[in-house]
């Protein structure tokens, strides 16, 4: 699809007044200047002192309202992300909306046996070469755990997995800034060193602080090491409402826009216009099953809320969930869940969204359901595009060339224009005698078949041999620190 598409026409779905998201932005200005936030990371404390912030002993810090809103000031709108050829790939900025997968789930659904079991590395490949077919998925994260790989190493070889099997964008995890670098220095070679990765990212980092308003050592360095290199990251928190933040959406979206919020003063001290992407994940708990309820109305609200925020006030790029479930299968249920919050999140105007394809509130990764949600978002973003409205899209001259009880098919204007409608792959449209004569295939079956046929047949463009040996080189000298 052509990237210019990807702005959507039609209305953005907006629950918040100027006046409500101005409320919640001086509510956690005030969380962090009142209550404060707890810190456990030298380099950073020393970085908010030098810039005014109040450090107690025991490490919380309060934050000055100026300072917060200097560091939303000071970072770009608009991000780009590049594909693994340097070309740009996804605009990251207004209400541009971009699919892509999760990470790090430690159990598949098996496509092939039903069974939930252990994500082994060829799994991660296997993830990996679907989302490079898949047309609608824009962005590859691991999807899966491979216990199989050095506990030490997990996150570097993945990396190269994703790597080497995808030319899309990837939004990345990392242990912490060792791996992290060996990630970049993965990037780099691919793409033609640190510099030229800099200038032409092909990664987002996900960073995440530890809700309720504490920011661990290893997510500060990560967060840092973003922000020095110039590379774009996020800093999402994972609020379970009810349980590590309030059960409310407002305060939900509240103590989340705090804890982002001091993490973009610490990214912007350290490199000033280094990219950032706003967003979170406010799931309330369910107080039967103590879990996180992760396609419910009140998570999609609270994130149409947190990124209304982020296009609106700040105008930074924004984060978000969709294509997710709660379910344990890729059923009635998973459908419903992933499709609603694919079509919410297109209509929020969300950036970049993610997850696309968990199940299990993020334990176990379905290919079925990434596979359905490829065409959900197909059908999702050709109903964003609007209504054209111009001479051609009236069809006067055609309306009036038919005349009254005439027919249009053979007419040009319906000859130039009817490839114009989507067109499904997965979705049934043939009479019943038809289904009937090719299989009588439910939409399941024929997205296993999808799957089958894509892990046979499609080959992802390889690296030059000389990237891959660097590649390899990279791995050794990390496998050898350890």
């Amino acid at each position: 699809m052509d990237l210019n598409v990807k702005g959507f026409n039609s209305t953005a779905l907006e629950y918040l007044s100027e006046e409500q998201m101005r409320d919640i932005h001086s509510a956690a200005l005030d969380i962090l200047e009142d209550c404060g936030t707890i810190i456990h990371h030298e380099k950073s404390l020393a970085l908010l002192q030098k810039a005014g912030a109040y450090v107690k002993d025991d490490r919380r810090v309060f934050i000055p309202n100026g300072l917060a809103e200097w560091a939303i000031r000071s970072a770009p709108s608009r991000v780009t992300i590049y594909d693994r050829g340097g070309k740009p790939s996804m605009f990251l900025e207004g209400r541009n909306v971009y699919y892509g997968t999760g990470s790090d789930c430690p159990n598949l659904l098996d496509s092939f046996t039903g069974a939930r079991r252990e994500f082994l590395s060829g799994d991660v490949e296997d993830a990996v070469r679907l989302v490079d077919a898949l047309p609608n998925i824009d962005f590859t994260m691991s999807m899966g755990l491979a216990p199989d790989f050095p506990s030490e190493l997990q996150y570097q070889y993945k990396y190269a997995i994703m790597i080497r099997n995808s030319t899309k964008p990837q939004v990345i995890t990392a242990a912490d800034k060792i791996s992290l670098n060996d990630i970049t220095n993965i990037a780099a070679a691919v793409v033609g060193g640190r510099e030229e990765l800099s200038r032409k990212p092909v990664f987002v980092l996900y960073d995440e602080p530890t809700s309720p308003l504490v920011h661990i050592n290893e997510a500060m360095e990560k967060l840092l090491f973003m922000a020095e290199n110039n590379l774009p990251t996020n800093y999402s928190p994972g609020i379970m409402a009810g349980g590590t933040g309030p059960v409310t959406m407002a305060g939900a979206i509240t103590q989340a826009n705090a804890e982002i919020l001091a993490g973009l003063v610490i990214h912007q001290l350290k490199n000033s216009g280094a990219p950032f992407i706003f967003g979170a994940g406010m799931s309330p708990m369910d107080m039967q099953s103590m879990q996180p309820t992760y396609s419910s109305p009140e998570a999609m609200i609270t994130q149409a809320g947190l990124c209304q925020i982020g296009r609106c006030l700040y105008d930074l790029p924004t984060w978000g969930f969709g294509g997710c479930s709660a379910s344990k299968l890729a059923d009635e249920q998973a459908v419903n869940e992933a499709a609603t919050y694919i079509m919410m999140s297109g209509w929020m105007g969300t950036n970049l969204v993610h997850d696309v394809g968990y199940l299990e509130f993020g334990l176990t990764y379905s290919f079925d359901l990434l596979v359905l949600c490829d065409e959900f978002i197909g059908q999702v973003r050709r109903m964003m595009e609007g209504i054209r409205v111009d001479k051609e899209y009236l069809a006067v001259d055609c309306i009036k060339r038919v005349g009254p009880g005439g027919h249009f098919l053979g007419d040009d204007h319906t000859l130039d224009h009817f490839k114009e409608n989507w067109q499904p792959d997965l979705t049934d449209r043939k009479t019943h005698e038809d289904w009937n004569s090719r299989g009588a295939k439910s939409m399941g079956q024929l997205a296993k078949e999808k799957i089958t046929d894509i892990l046979k047949n499609h080959r992802p463009k390889p690296l030059p041999a000389e990237v891959n040996a660097e590649i390899e080189r990279i791995l050794e000298e990390a496998k050898s620190r350890n």
